[in-house]
């Protein structure tokens, strides 16, 4: 097979949550551990940091590889869902998985296809592991697909782990409570392994504080240890102050007990991110891994350059400005509001296209009234109908036209707007994923 033959194989035998949603979703992890077991337990072969949360996950996920790449380590990055090219999935230093590997490895791996009918996200977890195992890397950060305790990434032993936050999202696979989804996510805690919590609310506290008990870990609340007291920004960069706050619970701090750090992901709601992201570094430090402050500082800088990440408050054009955004859920887009609080254009037209399962009316209550609407929507059977995307806006007073595609929606937006305007394309991974470059 071609390598285009193997992905239309892939995606057409194989269920993708990204397209079907929750008939896709296996309940327990026997696929995967199947997977590894046929291909040897590549899991077991280097070192791993295992990533979970509502919002974030993905942001924090680069900036820890691209720290790791600076720091010199052969570091794998395995991300979910792709925009343009499935390989984004899986990564080394910053390089995609060849061709060639994706399609040695579904050729192998064919008649395990038949034998456990896997998913397509279980089948592609077990890809990554394969191909960081082959490629010998010293560590590898694993970003979860939704969820955490049945999560098909949940196979690995971490060197720590990091629950970045708890959102509404996901409700009818997690639980229709905070309590409940942090729950699901919390299964990633492992025995007598670090776990740092992002973000933690009043309902979501105690269930972190149990399980960590429960299984021994080492508890760190991020915003205990962290405060952003200053950020500033343009369309590119940010620059984030911190100051330490538990300097004294930390064997030997990187950082002083206030410092700089500049990143190319400008979006204000970074900070969050970067708290998890910096306290991660200072226990990789103390647990032996070689990581200084220079770069650390670098690696969070380089995140865009040394990962690929993409569609995190990205600049696509100016004059109008036209920025993707993949907020998509009512955690996201409060974050991605605070941001738009902190720009300055004149009028904003907002690109917009959901999925079916979201929580649709939580997020337009968000959506400012005083913006020009384009409707649209992605192209997979997940995807809300632009016609009625447009109706359930209208109760909100959000009024805007139709357009068949996002990529007419921008045209159209480019000839509306004048080149001092903000052009926001937001709602869906995937509407992001079909933007042309």
């Amino acid at each position: 097979m071609s390598y285009q033959d193997t992905i239309d194989y892939l995606y057409s035998r194989l269920p993708m949550f990204s397209r079907i949603g929750a008939a896709a979703i296996k309940n327990n992890l026997d696929n995967t551990l199947s997977i590894c077991e046929f291909l040897g337990n590549p899991e077991k072969k280097f070192k791993t940091i295992h990533i979970a949360g509502t919002n974030g996950k993905g942001s924090t996920s680069h900036m820890l590889a691209s720290i790791f790449q600076e720091a010199g380590y052969k570091t794998g990055l395995y991300t979910s869902p792709h925009l343009y090219d499935f390989r984004e999935r899986i990564k080394v230093n910053g390089q995609m998985c060849s061709q060639d590997f994706v399609i040695e490895f579904t050729n192998r791996l064919k008649k395990k296809i038949d034998e456990i009918d896997p998913s397509f996200f279980e089948l592609t977890v077990g890809m990554a592991i394969e191909y960081f195992a082959q490629q010998k890397c010293d560590i590898a950060i694993i970003e979860t697909g939704l969820g955490g305790r049945l999560d098909s990434t949940n196979v690995i032993s971490p060197e720590l782990s990091i629950i970045t936050n708890i959102g509404w999202d996901h409700m009818a696979l997690l639980g229709s409570t905070l309590a409940e989804i942090a729950g699901e996510k919390a299964g990633i805690i492992k025995t007598d392994t670090p776990i740092i919590i992002g973000e933690a609310l009043e309902e979501t506290k105690p269930i972190f504080n149990n399980k960590a008990k429960e299984q021994n870990a080492s508890l760190y609340f991020a915003e205990e240890y962290l405060d952003n007291i200053s950020f500033q920004n343009n369309w590119q960069t940010a620059q984030f102050e911190f100051v330490q706050k538990k300097i004294h619970l930390l064997d030997a701090p990187i950082f002083t007990k206030t410092f700089t750090i500049e990143s190319d992901l400008p979006g204000k709601y970074q900070a969050k991110n970067l708290k998890s992201v910096l306290v991660a570094t200072q226990l990789l430090s103390d647990m032996g891994w070689k990581l200084k402050s220079a770069q650390i500082k670098k690696g969070i800088l380089q995140t865009k350059a040394n990962t690929g990440l993409m569609g995190r408050w990205e600049t696509l054009s100016q004059n109008p400005r036209v920025v993707l955004d993949v907020a998509h859920n009512e955690h996201g887009i409060k974050a991605m509001l605070d941001q738009l609080s902190s720009m300055s254009y004149e009028a904003l037209h907002i690109i917009t296209g959901m999925v079916k399962d979201k929580d649709v009316d939580a997020v337009l209550t968000l959506l400012p009234t005083k913006a020009q609407y384009y409707f649209t929507q992605s192209h997979i059977p997940r995807a809300l109908a632009a016609s009625e995307l447009q109706l359930k806006a209208e109760k909100f007073g959000l009024e805007g036209n139709l357009f068949e595609n996002v990529n007419d929606a921008i045209e159209v937006a480019k000839k509306n707007a004048n080149n001092k305007d903000l052009i926001l394309v937001i709602g869906s991974v995937f509407l992001v994923a079909e933007v042309k470059r």
